[in-house]
């Protein structure tokens, strides 16, 4: 592609020449370039020429040379040199070959399940590391992804990168900074304040966008699409993509849920969600004696306030949770070996999707509690139960047949995200019938003076 600018001052920059303009946007506009003695090849963002004399637009530019900088990550774009070219600014950056997210789903649509997690797991190591020095990304999308030949995943456009720690003033309050479709909404309404969370929550809609192979809050204009964030009115991304695993699809709405709180809390418990198993590597040595690859421990009380140890399969223990065999599930403790410790199933991504429920997204199948059958035990409340089991030896779950297209039929509900209704149409309706009123009474009163008028 032969180079695009009508700027023919900038056909150089620093040492480096301009090769072919390889995107545009409001940050600057980025070109392929080559140093003129050492021949690599680079990236190199330029400032519009309308911007360089907004202060506030400089320093962010600026800003994303030094985050960059600090982000020394193999899914991070690195960044090179910052300099001036007279009165432009330009950030010199590593050239990555390949394409980006957003134009692979150009072509193809949408891609497979364990592709999507693939990418998003590489993205999310990166946004890690980010989040591990105090800095918000606050603007993750499909177009801010790259993908190589080879596969490496590299997160770019570092421009509106927020440090938790410090206020550069660069965000105004009640402000949002981001591509509306793919921002929580807490940033939508206040950038400033964005927090590890926001960065969940773009992940999460942009593997909704990979998946289904459509955008979220599609058609809709940005105050449209907060509307819609804020009351989770979306189509969940298995009705959108019915092959799509259940987990995945619990993973996207969960951390797409309109309260921050009902997200994943860390680029690791999102990647866990998706997976359903720990990203944390754990040492054969570390385990106790008695621990094997695929068997855990349970602890719950019976109706007669009896402590029972069980011990099954991840997949056994799933079923049984499932179908209410053990009670309420929020007072299940789990653990790997008979000795413990236990903890409750939300700390295992084997078994968190059974007790945390995601705010319902728009024309998803509704679901109930996890409670007992009328062949199971009526458990009561358990605020606590003890870390180390009886010491008989545990009982094995009784085996179930195997039967994978079982579906989820219940999950335990924690903080439900009611679908409030919008207020602002009975508001506007409230305020036509207060004003016929007032014109009502307005006539009543007048009729008189005008009579009178009349007359005269």
């Amino acid at each position: 592609m032969p180079l695009e600018t009508t700027r023919s001052e900038l056909q150089q920059v620093g040492n480096y020449d301009l090769v072919e303009k390889i995107a545009e946007g409001g940050m600057g506009t980025v070109y392929k370039g080559r140093h003129r003695q050492s021949g690599q090849i680079v990236a190199i963002k330029i400032v519009p020429s309308h911007m360089t004399s907004n202060a506030v637009f400089i320093k962010r530019f600026e800003q994303e040379y030094n985050a960059a900088k600090s982000l020394d990550h193999p899914n991070i774009v690195k960044a090179l040199e910052f300099g001036r070219n007279a009165d432009t600014p330009y950030l010199v950056m590593e050239f990555v070959e390949g394409e980006s997210v957003g134009q692979r789903l150009e072509r193809v649509q949408h891609v497979g399940e364990a592709e999507a997690i693939k990418i998003i797991g590489q993205v999310a190591q990166g946004l890690h590391k980010a989040h591990k020095l105090g800095l918000i990304h606050r603007d993750v999308k499909p177009d801010n992804i790259l993908l190589t030949p080879d596969g490496q995943v590299k997160l770019v456009d570092l421009g509106l990168v927020k440090e938790v720690d410090a206020d550069l003033n660069l965000t105004r309050t009640n402000r949002g900074l981001g591509t509306p479709h793919f921002m929580a909404p807490e940033q939508f309404r206040n950038a400033k304040n964005a927090d590890v969370r926001c960065d969940i929550y773009s992940m999460a809609a942009t593997t909704y966008m990979m998946v289904t192979g459509e955008l979220p809050f599609k058609a809709c204009g940005p105050l449209d699409a907060w509307m819609k964030k804020i009351h989770n009115e979306i189509t969940a991304p298995r009705q959108l993509m019915p092959s799509l695993s259940e987990r995945v699809d619990w993973a996207i709405r969960r951390s797409m849920s309109a309260d921050p709180a009902q997200r994943a809390s860390s680029c690791r418990e999102f990647i866990e969600d998706l997976t359903g198993h720990s990203t944390r590597k754990i040492a054969s040595s570390d385990l106790p004696e008695e621990a094997s690859a695929d068997l855990w421990y349970l602890v719950y009380k019976d109706e007669e306030a009896v402590v029972h140890t069980v011990k099954g399969t991840m997949n056994a223990i799933r079923r049984s949770l499932k179908e209410g065999l053990l009670g309420d599930a929020a007072n299940v403790r789990v653990s790997r070996a008979k000795s413990g410790p236990f903890e409750t199933l939300r700390n295992h991504p084997e078994f968190r999707d059974l007790v945390i429920e995601p705010a319902p997204m728009q024309g998803a199948a509704g679901k109930r509690p996890l409670t007992p059958t009328s062949s199971a035990l009526n458990q009561e409340t358990v605020p606590f139960l003890p870390e180390t089991p009886p010491e008989e030896s545990a009982p094995e779950l009784p085996p179930l047949p195997p039967n994978p297209d079982v579906a989820v039929s219940a999950v335990l509900p924690t903080i439900q995200f009611a679908h409030a209704a919008t207020t602002s149409e009975w508001i506007k309706w409230l305020i036509l019938v207060l004003v016929a009123i007032m014109t009502g009474i307005a006539g009543y009163l007048l009729m008189p003076a005008l009579a009178h008028l009349r007359l005269l």
